[in-house]
Formats: structure tokens, C-alpha cells, sequence
């Protein structure tokens, strides 16, 4: 349940957040562009590059289906035109995968079919991705499971049921390094339906480590989902958004990429564990805390009175928890103002 190593990096509980950067079709048909896309991932700090493997031909038919959903950002386009523009061409993953790797990041893809498996295995990609759309479909889940390799499903569009069968197939199939992501298919997604207090459940549900696919806009619902427990976090990446493209609209750019890197560490590290200890750093601020001194000139034998003495900065003096049975009492000797008061300045001491 702990997680698994890829290349340099270890992905799982007790591991600092994996971030994935999803270039989909991003790179606008431009393969310059792409590679410009693995070299801003990588500057950005991004651990991985992810890709998806279909064409138009693997994924569906022609006049199949034409989006009609006026909130789709995709509205009357048909599927099999959508898919022939952001479909990566499969002669691309070689270079794009090479590159990832001099960058210093972990290449892989989403296959959406069999042959896509094939096609992968043959440029021996390190790890998995399971797409929401394609988490019910067996043959594949089967296919890529028999592989041996690490495998992470998104889990978009699927019930609790769904999702347990699907991990079912898995493992019976060969799958021993498996995460899970918690993952709402709308594009964009809202905030209101992220529903991130899933993950610590799906966590305890499936046996697994659990991640985030964030939809979003911005990073806050991954940096939130870190709080969590994610372990992984996977978002969309474009150079510009005013550049266009199919998934531009809800994807981060460079300058976003890199604040979710340092930002989602940073949540990590401060999760810590439950502790009230103090640290060292906080003991030594232990002196500016509030204690007792006195504030006006006292002579011995004289009683204290609300006007000797306050409660101030530094922590030199009494408690402040003595305030009340040091007033009425009296000096044991002469006491001037700004120093902080101590039990044998008091006739009787403090019980």
C-alpha cells in the first residue's frame, strides 16, 4: 500500500508529491512544440511527462457522435475530428519519451487500446496511466496489467463498484503497484465538485495510495488534495493558453506548473505528524512569551499593587498565572521598575 519507485523517483505514502504534467493535445500538432512543452515541464520542476496513445481510428468511428452539451468546451465538434486533433501521432513517443528522460523526468503515456499496449511496450515505458473513460474497460485494464508495471487509474465517471471490480481485474491480472485517482471528468471541473475528503477514504477502501487528476483551474484543489493524503498529482500543461488548443482552456502554465511543484512539497512537508512538541527553533522563542515584572519603582515592606506590576515581554519574570497572588502581598526589598519579578521579591513566596 506504500507505493513504488520509478526511475529516480519514489511514488507513494511517505514520499513527497509526484507531479505529472499531461500534455495531451497541447503540443497542436507541432512537434516542436511538444518538445518545447517536455522542456518547460521539466524547468517547472515536474517529475513526469505524460502523453496519451490513440488515433481517431483506435478510440472511435467516424460519425459516431457529435458533442451537443452546450457547457462542453468541445460543443458540435464530432468525436472522430476531435480525436484526429489532439491525438498524439505514435511516431512522436520515441523523441518526446528521450527527451523526457535527458530532462530528468519520468515519460510514460495513457494507452486506449490494445494495440496502443503493443506500441508502448515496444518503447519500454516505465509505468501506466489508466484514463477515467477507460477504467471499465477490461480487456485493456487486463492487457496492461499483464505487462507487470506499475499502473495509476484515474477515477472519473465510475461508481464504487466500478472502481472495485476494475481493481479487481488488476490485481488478478498481474498488477502488484497500483494508485489510484480521484479524478471528476468535467472540463473544466469546479472546486464544489472535487469532493477531496474521497481520497482519504478511497485510501482506506482500496488498499492503495491515492492521487488527484485535477481539472481545475489553478492549483488550489491539488495543494488542498495533498492535505489529504495524494500522493500524486496530474494536470493538464500548456506553454500559453492564449495559445489554444483542445485542452488549453484548463490547463496550467509554466509559471502555475512550477508554483504546484514547490507549493504541493510545501503541504507535504507541513502535514509533518500529530505532535504538540515545540521545536527546537520555537524553545528558543520561548523568551518572548508574556511573564510578571515590575513596572513602577516598589520599596521593601511596601505591598504590590496593579501599578507595580504587569504583564510584559520578555519571559524573565513569574508566570503571569501568579498576577493574582502576587497582588496584596508585599516586597522583600527594594525592587525599580523593568525588572522581572521573582518569587523571593515576594514576602511568603508563591505556592
Amino acid at each position: 500500500m506504500t507505493g513504488f519507485k520509478v526511475g529516480q523517483y519514489s511514488i507513494g505514502t511517505g514520499h513527497k508529491p509526484f507531479v505529472i504534467a499531461e500534455m495531451s493535445g497541447n503540443h497542436n500538432q507541432s512537434l516542436d512544440r511538444a518538445l518545447a512543452l517536455v522542456d518547460a515541464a521539466a524547468q517547472a520542476g515536474a517529475h513526469a511527462l505524460k502523453l496519451q496513445t490513440y488515433t481517431a481510428d483506435t478510440i472511435t468511428v467516424k460519425g459516431s457522435f457529435t458533442i451537443s452539451d452546450p457547457n462542453s468546451l468541445w460543443k458540435g465538434k464530432e468525436l472522430y475530428d476531435l480525436y484526429s486533433q489532439a491525438y498524439t501521432p505514435w511516431e512522436w513517443h520515441k523523441e518526446i519519451f528521450e527527451h523526457a528522460t535527458k530532462r530528468g523526468m519520468i515519460g510514460f503515456s495513457s494507452p486506449f487500446d490494445e494495440s496502443a499496449v503493443d506500441f508502448l511496450e515496444s518503447l519500454d515505458v516505465p509505468l501506466y496511466k489508466i484514463a477515467s473513460f477507460e477504467n471499465t474497460d477490461h480487456t485493456l485494464l487486463r492487457k496492461v496489467a499483464k505487462t507487470g508495471k506499475p499502473v495509476i487509474m484515474s477515477t472519473g465517471v465510475a461508481s464504487i463498484a466500478d472502481i472495485q471490480e476494475s481493481v479487481d481485474v488488476l490485481r488478478t491480472a498481474g498488477c502488484k503497484n497500483l494508485i489510484l485517482l480521484k479524478c471528476t471528468s468535467t472540463y473544466p471541473a469546479s472546486p464544489e465538485t472535487t469532493n477531496i475528503l474521497t481520497i482519504p477514504h478511497m485510501r482506506q477502501l482500496y488498499g492503495c495510495p491515492i492521487g488527484l487528476s485535477d481539472h481545475t483551474m489553478g492549483i488550489g484543489a491539488a495543494i488542498a488534495a495533498v492535505a489529504m493524503g495524494a500522493v500524486v498529482i496530474e494536470k493538464h500543461f500548456t506553454l500559453r493558453r492564449a495559445d489554444g488548443g483542445v485542452d488549453s482552456t484548463f490547463s496550467l502554465e509554466p509559471e502555475e506548473l512550477a508554483s504546484l511543484v514547490v507549493e504541493s512539497e510545501r503541504a507535504w512537508l507541513a502535514m509533518g505528524s500529530v505532535s504538540y512538541n515545540l521545536s527546537e527553533k520555537e524553545r528558543k522563542s520561548l523568551v518572548f512569551k508574556r511573564s510578571l515584572f515590575v513596572v513602577k519603582d516598589i520599596k521593601k515592606g511596601e505591598q504590590f499593587r496593579p501599578e507595580h506590576v504587569r504583564s510584559v515581554r520578555p519571559s524573565f519574570g513569574l508566570h503571569t498565572r501568579y498576577y493574582n497572588d502576587v497582588l496584596g502581598k508585599v516586597a522583600t526589598q527594594d525592587i525599580h521598575a523593568g525588572t522581572p519579578l521573582k518569587a523571593d521579591h515576594v514576602d511568603g513566596g508563591i505556592k
